[in-house]
């Protein structure tokens, strides 16, 4: 049995991508339901750094000399959703256990369920890498309305917070499994540098794991003053102070046992590892615009460390959505500007800036 909300208009306001630096607020056809799938009412969707990166053509989308371009054109971007359910079948409601009406959250990875990595339960590792927002198989949710496919990680979340708030768990989940990549022990001396959206999420995370010191680094003095919120113990201000000098000071001139990187800036893994003491762990999570050069020889010579990537969310999509709803983040504070979708550009503008705004989402149909 199909069930279905309102009738639903012809045509939509979408964000589409035409290439680096060309993305355009156009009127589309509202997609139409395949069976097994889902039809959402967007509520919000985040601007995330990597949807920065890509509008400015960064290479790990577009493609260089040694790598084909991952990103397609003609694609709605997008991939930190939530919206409402308001049509589905009788399969879509076993397969995911929802409802009309019910408020969804999305992975952003739309798994094969046929890989080496999705055989293997590493599914966010999948071999053919489809998300929503990059691909034209899964449009994203800078749109009125979405099709959720067959592929989809569906989870169900509270309609009692604001819609910003409930996109939020696409960012914080990413934090998390951060977080478990560096088996936080119950001694460790914790820095996390970055205290924007995906730094104050590790924040969260790691103050969950109870180690004996979280230092929070940023530049920013609102972001630090809401790290403090969200469980350092310690922040520094790097533009003011010297971080390195500090840790150190902290740790009896060793460095501190976990470096977690979360800014993006090439800077920043150069510091991790001088700050870190030997067999120590660094923990790498973002995107980059351009290439990072490092000495390798203080990752193997010097100090034996263990280094780590984090991509997505692997399973903590649950623990993220709890976090959420039981207000364990100021995300009043973390979610500070919500823009109609007409206004993408100022939202893409705000994150570039950084200055203004912490978390920026879109509300389409506002």
């Amino acid at each position: 049995m199909t069930q279905s909300g309102p009738t639903l208009p012809e045509t939509m306001q979408a964000v589409v991508v035409h290439g680096p630096k060309d993305y355009r607020l156009e009127t589309l056809p509202v997609p139409t339901r395949g069976p097994g799938e889902l039809m959402l009412r967007v509520e919000a969707v985040g601007i995330c750094a990597s949807d920065l990166k890509c509008w400015h053509g960064a290479a790990k989308f577009w493609g260089d000399d040694s790598r084909p371009a991952w990103t397609e054109t003609d694609v709605v971007p997008g991939h930190e959703i939530t919206g409402r359910v308001i049509d589905l079948d009788d399969e879509a409601r076993e397969h995911w256990g929802v409802e009309l009406d019910d408020r969804v959250v999305l992975e952003q990875i739309v798994p094969c369920w046929d890989c080496k990595y999705c055989n293997e339960g590493n599914y966010h590792m999948c071999a053919p890498h489809d998300m929503y927002g990059f691909k034209r198989a899964n449009p994203g949710g800078m749109e009125e309305y979405m099709v959720v496919s067959t592929n989809s990680l569906v989870h169900k979340i509270s309609k009692d917070i604001p819609p910003a708030h409930a996109a939020f768990a696409e960012p914080l989940s990413c934090a998390l499994h951060a977080i478990e990549r560096a088996n936080l022990q119950f001694k460790d001396v914790v820095v996390i540098a970055g205290a924007g959206p995906i730094g104050l999420s590790m924040i969260a995370g790691a103050a969950a794991k109870s180690p004996a010191q979280i230092i929070a680094l940023d530049m920013d003095e609102r972001k630090l003053e809401i790290a403090k919120k969200t469980g350092a113990t310690r922040t520094i201000n790097i533009a003011k102070e010297d971080a390195l000098a500090i840790v150190r000071e902290m740790t009896d001139g060793y460095g501190c046992d976990v470096y977690i990187e979360g800014t993006g800036h090439p800077s920043a893994v150069i510091q991790g590892l001088n700050m870190l003491r030997k067999l120590g762990t660094f923990v790498e999570y973002s995107v980059f615009k351009e290439d990072v050069a490092v000495d390798w020889s203080i990752i193997s010579d010097d100090k034996e460390l263990n280094v780590l990537g984090a991509h997505l969310g692997q399973n903590t999509w649950p623990r993220a959505i709890r976090l959420i709803e039981e207000g364990r983040l100021p995300l009043e504070e973390i979610c500070t500007h919500q823009l109609p979708l007409s206004e993408f550009q100022k939202g893409l503008d705000m994150v570039a800036s950084g200055k203004e705004s912490i978390k920026v989402s879109l509300i389409p149909g506002q």
